[in-house]
């Protein structure tokens, strides 16, 4: 059972930054993908950003050029380095774990831009 520990979040005025870490612990598998959703009130979760295994990182259209997804040399550790924030970017952030099994998401961290 793969374990996520989100922090990071909080408040910050638009144009600021923010940066989310998400460890994962008990992971057996070594393919994988590790990335970040966010729901916003009354909306659906959505992808904010996403890392594979050994491939590119992919982005939501509504943060290229914003963001930017790292990971530990352990590859048990994601990052989300988020820049010139905007209040449309208020949502909780999950940070999400995928194997060839199954999903894991952590417990969430909020997120809020003010304008």
């Amino acid at each position: 059972q793969v374990q996520l520990v989100e922090s990071g979040g909080g408040s910050v005025e638009a144009g600021g930054s923010l940066r989310l870490s998400c460890r994962a612990s008990n992971i057996r598998l070594t393919a994988f993908t590790m990335g970040w959703y966010r729901q916003a009130p009354g909306q659906e979760r959505e992808l904010v950003a996403t890392l594979a295994t050994a491939s590119s990182p992919n982005y939501s259209d509504s943060v290229k050029g914003r963001f930017s997804i790292s990971r530990n040399k352990a590859a048990d550790t994601v990052y989300l380095q988020m820049n010139s924030l905007r209040p449309e970017d208020t949502a909780v952030y999950y940070c999400y774990h995928k194997n060839r099994v199954r999903d894991y998401w952590g417990q969430g961290t909020q997120v809020t831009v003010s304008s």
